[in-house]
């Protein structure tokens, strides 16, 4: 199996630490830190599937990711990079390859997918500072520098890449491609709150990363008037998408087609919290997403938007919208489907 560089580098980093050791001489000395990323470990769990640990000197910590090959991997492909919901990695089913059908999704694409295994309530952004309870958080800093051209060599990729968030990553995923530059040629964004300098999404923000995941966005972006969270607006910064392919959803909140009693649900998610919490979450997404729908528009930026038909914030929904976003994201990245 295929390892870049960088793996190679970690080996030998590793190897010498050994010898240095057993020599007796000051290890602090002879072993520089990593100045990249690398990537530490794969497991084969089938032909597609492949669990890939790297390295992020950013976050100084190993990262988990599950990567799905391409149907035919003969030549170069692009990469396709999907975020999970806030508590992806400690509370299940808010992960794409535990709650949804992902995996057979793409078994007949043409295209590398990638999915961090980890990221809970941290918006896959860079936080200015370690959090107690959240740890160190340079998600931006790994996923736009770090982990591409460590992803690129190991799959042998080609370099083109888009981007998929839902829920809490929703709007990461389009803030990220605003500041990654071309690094993604498109976006596609399911249920998510985009606003994080009015009061509502600062409140939106708090939810998230206090209420559920016991963080302090103190530690995040500083206090809600410093300008960091003003840079991660999407709605304000919307002028740096033009050019890409960008695919919004959002539903009303109100009961669809699958919030229906006996309907099959991941774990730990009863009807009860799927109609009431899951509605009343939904609805909210829905006003930020039309908010950044009228503000493209405003801008003469061409995007596709399916907005307001009943539903929840829930996964069947997000299959749907994978599947309907795909198309989007193919085109933007040359795949024939």
């Amino acid at each position: 199996m295929r390892r870049p560089s960088a793996f190679r580098r970690g080996a030998a980093v590793l190897t010498l630490g050994i010898a240095v050791a057993l020599s007796g001489a000051p290890a602090a000395h002879a072993i520089p830190e990593p100045a990249t990323a690398y990537v530490e470990g794969v497991e084969e769990i089938s032909p597609q599937h492949w669990r890939v640990q790297v390295y992020s000197p950013a976050m100084d910590t190993v990262v988990p990711l599950d990567v799905l090959r391409p149907a035919d991997t003969s030549e170069s492909r692009p990469v396709v990079y999907a975020l999970g919901g806030a508590g992806v990695g400690v509370i299940p089913g808010t992960g794409w390859m535990e709650s949804s059908d992902i995996e057979e999704f793409f078994a007949d694409k043409n295209v590398n997918v990638v999915v961090p295994a980890t990221g809970n309530f941290s918006y896959f952004t860079d936080w200015a500072a370690d959090d107690p309870t959240l740890g160190r958080n340079r998600w931006q800093t790994f996923l736009l520098e770090e982990l591409p051209p460590v992803v690129d060599e190991l799959l042998d990729a080609n370099g083109i890449q888009s981007i998929i968030g839902m829920s809490m990553s929703a709007g990461s995923a389009l803030d990220l491609a605003i500041h990654g530059g071309d690094l993604y040629s498109g976006v596609a964004s399911f249920s998510g709150c985009v606003r994080t300098s009015d009061p509502l999404g600062q409140q939106y923000v708090k939810l998230v990363v206090e209420l559920r995941g016991k963080g302090d966005v103190l530690n995040m972006w500083g206090p809600t008037s410093d300008p960091r969270w003003a840079e991660h607006d999407v709605y304000l910064n919307a002028e740096r998408l033009r050019g890409k392919a960008l695919y919004l959803t959002s539903r009303n909140g109100l009961p669809g087609p699958y919030d229906v009693p006996g309907q099959e649900r991941v774990a730990g998610e009863s009807f009860a919290t799927q109609i009431v919490a899951g509605g009343a979450i939904e609805a909210a997404t829905l006003q930020c997403t039309q908010q950044l729908a009228e503000r493209l528009d405003s801008l003469d930026i061409p995007f596709t938007a399916e907005l307001g038909a009943p539903g929840t914030h829930s996964w069947g929904y997000w299959e749907d919208d994978l599947r309907n976003a795909w198309p989007i994201l193919a085109e933007s990245m040359d795949i024939d489907e």
